[in-house]
C-alpha cells in the first residue's frame, strides 16, 4: 500500500514532457498511437518550443530501448510521433530536436531489419522535404551518405526485400541531395567522398534497367505506364535531380564518378549504357556547363589512349553524342582544344594501325586485319566527330577550324606540320591526309558564305589546292568535293551529280544569283589558281570515273557561281586547252584518260553553251556532240565510262568535225557582245612550287621580254649617218628584207599577246627568264665585285705576325669615270 502510493507520487512528479510522450503509446501496439494524447503533445511542443530537444532526446531513449528489445511496433508509433512533430514545429529551437531526430534515423538505418531501415528512410525523406528557417552549420549527411549508398547495392536473397531496400537506398540518396543542397553549406555534399558513393550507387542500379534507349532524351516527368517503384527508372530520376542542381564550381565532381564506374565495369564496349548516361548527363546539366562535360571526356579519352581500339571508340562515340547535343547551345571556349585532340588521336590510330601491319609476318592474318578494322572504326568515329562538332559551328568558328584542320595536314618533305609525318613514312602520310581532308569535308558541309572569299581566303586555298596535284586520285576527289561544298551556295551539286550530255538544262531549275563585285575580284585574283589545279588534275594518270566527274561538277560550279563574261572566256579557253592536251598527248596519257578528258570538255562546253544561251555557241557544240555520236562515241560520257573496251587505237588530228574549234567559238561568242580576242590566246597554267617541275614562273619576265623587244628596235633603228652607201650594202638590205618582215611579224605576235593576254598568264610565262637573269647577275656581281686595293697595303699573317704590303698608285686601276 505504501509502495503503491510512493509509485503514484513519484509518477506525478515526472516531468510533463515525459508524460505527454508516454501517454501516446498505448498497451498494446497494435491499436496504433493514440492520437488524442498526440494532439496534447504537438500542442505542448508548439507552446513551448524550448522543450522540444528535450522530448526528442526522450523519444530516442525510448525508441533505441524499443530497437534493442525488437518490439517493433512501438518504434512504428514512435516515428509517426517524430514525424508529426518535424511537421508542426518551425522554429529556431527545432534545431536540437533535429539532432536527436537524425540520430534515431540513424539507429534505423543501423539495424539489420530490412522493415526498420525502410521506415527510417521514409522518416529522413519527410524531413529533407521541411525548409528549414535557418541553416545548420554543423550538421552534417556523411553518415547517410554512406548507409544509403550501400543499401542502393543490396543483395538480399529475397528480390522483392532486395528491391525495396535499393529503392529505400535512392530515395535516402535523393533526400540528402535535396537538404544538403537547400543548404547553405551544400557545397560539402559535392566533395569528391560523397560523389564517389552517390554516383556509382545510381548509375548501379540504372544499368538494370531493360530498356536502356526508352529514356535517353531531355527529362520529363514519369509516365501513367512506368511504376515509380522501379529502381532504374528512381535512380535515373535521381540522378537528373542531381546534375540539375550542380554548378559551375561541382560540376566536375558529379562527372567524374561516371568514367571511374564505366571504368571499373567495362562499359565502353559495347557502349550503349555510356551513351545513355551522357544524354542524360547533357540533357540535365545547365546548358552553360556543356564545355566542363566535353572537357572531362576528352581528358577521359587522353588517359585512356593506350586501350584497345574498340574502348577507345567506345569513348568517342559518348563525345559524339555530348558535342551533338552541346552544339545546340552553349559549347564554350573547348572548341580548339576538341579539335586539336581529336586530331592528336587521329594521329595515335594511325600509329597503332601501321604498327599492327608491320607486324603482321608475328601473328596470324585474322588477329591483324580485326586489329586494322578495329582502328578503322577509331579512325570513323573521331571523323564523325570532327565533322558533326564543326558544322553546328557558327560561320566564323567554322572557318577558323577549316583553317586548323587545313593547317595539320601533313606535306611529303615539309617539317613545319603539327603532325609530323617523319615517323610514319609514305603510307602513315597518305593515311593521316586522307582522314584529315574527310574531316574537313564534313565541316565544309552545309557551309554557306555570302561571298567566296570568306568561304575560300588564300591562308586556306592555297593549302587546300596543294594535294589536288598529288599522285593519288583519293586525295584530289576530296580536294574537289571540299571546294563544291565551299563554292555551291545554291545546293546546285545535287542535280550535277554524274557526267553526261544534258539535253536541257533548264529541266535542272539551276538556281544562282548575280555575280556580286567580291566575287569577281576573287576571280581575278585566284581564277587562274583554280583553273590551273582543274586543268592539271585532269592530266593525272591515275583517274577514274569519279575524278572526271568532280572535275565537271568543279567547272559547272565554277559557271553557276562565279562565272561572269570574262571568267566565261577563261574558261572556254580552259576547256579547249584541255581538249588539245587528249589530241596532242604530250604527257603520254592512256587512251582513256585521253577519251576522258574528250568526253570531259564535251559534257563542259555542252552545259556552258546552254547557260550562256548563245545560239550560235550551242548550235556548235550540238554538231560537235551529234557527229561524235556517229562517228567517235567513244569522245562521249556515256559511252566511255560505260564501255572501256571500244577504245580507238590513236586520235586523229585532222578530223575537225570531231573537235570543237577556237574560231568557231570565236565567231559565235564574238556577235553576242563577248570580248573574244583573249580565245587567240592558248591557255597556259601558272607554274609553281606545287608542281613537279623544276622551276617556277615569275612576273618579272615581263621586263625580259620588254627588255628583248627594245632591244632589237634598238637595233633596227640605230642607223650610223656616217655610212657609205655602196653596191654591197643595198646588196645585203635587199636580201634581209625577209628577215625584217618575220622579225616585224614576231614582234607585233610578242605586242598582241602583251595586250589581249591576260595578266595572270603574261606573269606565268616570264618568271623562268627572271630567275635566270637573276641568277646571272649574282655570278657577274660575285665574280667583278671585289674589294678595291689599298695604297696603305694590305696585312697578311705570317708565322703569327701581321706583314703589311704597300701598293704603288701607278699599279692601282680606277674606274673610267674616276679618271680625267
Amino acid at each position: 500500500m505504501g509502495r503503491k502510493g510512493v509509485c503514484c507520487c513519484c509518477a506525478a512528479l515526472r516531468p510533463r514532457y515525459k508524460r505527454l510522450v508516454d501517454n501516446i503509446f498505448p498497451e498494446d501496439p497494435k491499436d496504433g498511437l493514440v492520437k488524442a494524447d498526440m494532439e496534447k503533445l504537438t500542442f505542448y511542443a508548439v507552446s513551448a518550443p524550448e522543450k522540444l530537444d528535450r522530448i526528442g532526446a526522450y523519444l530516442a531513449e525510448r525508441l533505441t530501448r524499443d530497437v534493442a528489445r525488437h518490439r517493433y511496433g512501438y518504434v512504428l508509433i514512435a516515428m509517426e510521433a517524430l514525424d508529426q512533430l518535424l511537421m508542426a514545429c518551425h522554429s529556431q529551437s527545432i534545431k536540437p530536436f533535429v539532432e536527436s531526430f537524425l540520430h534515431m534515423v540513424a539507429k534505423l538505418l543501423e539495424s539489420g531489419e530490412p522493415k526498420l531501415q525502410v521506415l527510417g528512410t521514409n522518416s529522413f525523406v519527410k524531413f529533407a522535404n521541411i525548409e528549414e528557417d535557418t541553416p545548420s552549420y554543423h550538421r552534417r549527411y556523411d553518415f547517410f551518405v554512406s548507409r544509403f549508398s550501400a543499401m542502393c547495392h543490396s543483395r538480399d536473397p529475397d528480390p522483392e526485400i532486395q528491391n525495396e531496400i535499393r529503392i529505400a537506398g535512392i530515395r535516402g540518396i535523393q533526400g540528402v541531395v535535396r537538404k544538403a543542397v537547400n543548404d547553405e553549406l551544400r557545397a560539402t555534399i559535392w566533395e569528391p567522398q560523397h560523389m564517389d558513393k552517390i554516383v556509382p550507387s545510381l548509375l548501379f542500379n540504372m544499368q538494370k534497367i531493360e530498356d536502356i534507349d526508352s529514356r535517353i532524351g531531355p527529362p520529363s516527368s514519369p509516365t501513367v505506364g512506368v511504376k515509380e517503384e522501379n529502381p532504374s527508372v528512381l535512380a535515373e530520376n535521381c540522378f537528373r535531380e542531381l546534375l540539375g542542381r550542380a554548378t559551375y564550381g561541382n560540376m566536375n565532381n558529379a562527372v567524374r564518378p561516371v568514367f571511374a564506374h564505366l571504368d571499373h565495369h567495362k562499359l565502353w564496349d559495347p557502349n550503349e549504357f555510356a551513351v545513355s548516361c551522357f544524354k542524360i548527363i547533357m540533357y540535365s546539366i545547365q546548358a552553360q556547363y556543356s564545355h566542363h562535360v566535353i572537357q572531362e571526356i576528352l581528358g577521359h579519352l587522353d588517359v585512356r589512349k593506350r586501350d584497345s581500339a574498340r574502348v577507345r571508340a567506345g569513348i568517342i562515340q559518348v563525345l559524339l553524342e555530348a558535342v551533338a547535343i552541346a552544339a545546340k547551345g552553349s559549347i564554350g571556349p573547348t572548341v580548339l582544344e576538341v579539335f586539336n585532340t581529336l586530331l592528336k588521336h587521329l594521329r595515335i590510330s594511325v600509329d597503332f594501325e601501321l604498327s599492327d601491319r608491320r607486324n603482321s609476318c608475328e601473328s596470324s592474318t585474322l588477329s591483324i586485319s580485326s586489329k586494322e578494322s578495329d582502328e578503322r572504326i577509331v579512325q570513323n568515329a573521331i571523323i564523325q566527330t570532327i565533322g558533326f562538332f564543326g558544322s553546328n559551328l557558327p560561320d566564323y568558328q567554322r572557318s577558323e577550324i577549316m583553317m586548323f584542320i587545313m593547317s595539320k595536314v601533313p606535306v611529303l618533305g615539309a617539317t613545319s606540320q603539327s603532325l609530323d609525318p617523319s615517323n610514319l613514312g609514305d603510307l602513315g602520310t597518305r593515311r593521316i591526309q586522307i582522314m584529315l581532308l574527310r574531316s574537313l569535308l564534313m565541316v565544309t558541309s552545309g557551309y554557306k558564305a555570302t561571298t567566296i572569299s570568306n568561304a575560300l581566303p588564300a591562308p586556306f586555298l592555297d593549302p587546300l589546292l596543294s594535294p589536288s596535284l598529288m599522285e593519288d586520285s583519293e586525295l584530289r576527289q576530296l580536294v574537289l568535293e571540299i571546294l563544291h561544298n565551299l563554292i555551291d551556295r545554291h545546293d546546285n551539286r545535287a542535280k550535277l551529280r554524274g557526267i553526261r550530255i544534258i539535253p536541257d538544262v533548264s529541266d535542272l531549275k539551276i538556281k544562282r544569283d548575280k555575280i556580286s563585285r567580291q566575287d569577281v575580284s576573287f576571280m581575278k585574283k585566284h581564277g587562274q589558281q583554280l583553273y590551273r589545279h582543274i586543268y592539271l588534275g585532269c592530266k593525272e594518270e591515275d583517274n577514274v570515273q569519279k575524278n572526271f566527274e568532280l572535275l565537271f561538277t568543279s567547272l559547272a560550279l565554277t559557271t553557276i557561281e562565279l562565272a561572269n563574261e570574262e571568267v566565261v572566256i577563261d574558261l572556254i579557253r580552259v576547256a579547249i586547252a584541255l581538249q588539245d592536251i587528249a589530241i596532242i598527248n604530250e604527257d603520254n596519257l592512256p587512251m582513256f584518260n585521253r577519251c576522258g578528258v574528250m568526253a570531259l570538255v564535251a559534257a563542259y562546253l555542252n552545259f556552258l553553251s546552254q547557260m550562256i544561251a548563245v545560239p550560235a555557241f550551242c548550235q556548235h557544240v550540238s554538231k560537235v556532240i551529234e557527229t561524235r555520236s556517229v562517228e567517235a562515241a567513244y569522245f562521249l560520257p556515256e559511252t566511255i565510262f560505260k564501255d572501256k573496251s571500244n577504245l580507238p587505237k590513236s586520235l586523229e588530228k585532222d578530223e575537225t568535225d570531231l573537235f570543237f574549234l577556237t574560231n568557231k567559238i570565236a565567231e559565235s561568242l564574238g556577235g553576242s557582245g563577248y570580248n573574244v580576242e583573249r580565245l587567240s590566246v592558248p591557255y597556259v597554267p601558272q607554274v609553281t612550287d606545287e608542281d613537279r617541275l623544276s622551276r617556277r614562273k615569275s612576273i618579272v619576265d615581263t621586263v625580259s621580254l620588254q627588255v628583248d623587244i627594245l632591244s632589237g628596235c634598238g637595233v633596227e633603228d640605230k642607223v650610223d649617218n656616217t655610212e657609205e652607201i655602196t653596191f654591197e650594202a643595198l646588196k645585203k638590205a635587199i636580201d634581209n628584207n625577209g628577215l625584217e618582215e618575220q622579225e616585224k611579224e614576231k614582234r607585233r605576235l610578242v605586242i598582241e599577246k602583251f595586250q589581249k593576254a591576260p595578266f595572270e598568264e603574261i606573269a606565268a610565262q616570264c618568271e623562268t627568264k627572271a630567275n635566270l637573269l637573276h641568277d646571272r647577275l649574282a655570278q657577274i656581281l660575285e665574280l667583278t665585285i671585289r674589294p678595291p686595293p689599298s695604297p696603305s697595303g694590305t696585312m697578311t699573317m705570317t708565322a703569327g705576325h701581321p706583314h703589311y704590303h704597300s701598293v704603288p698608285v701607278y699599279e692601282m686601276k680606277f674606274p673610267d669615270l674616276c679618271v680625267y
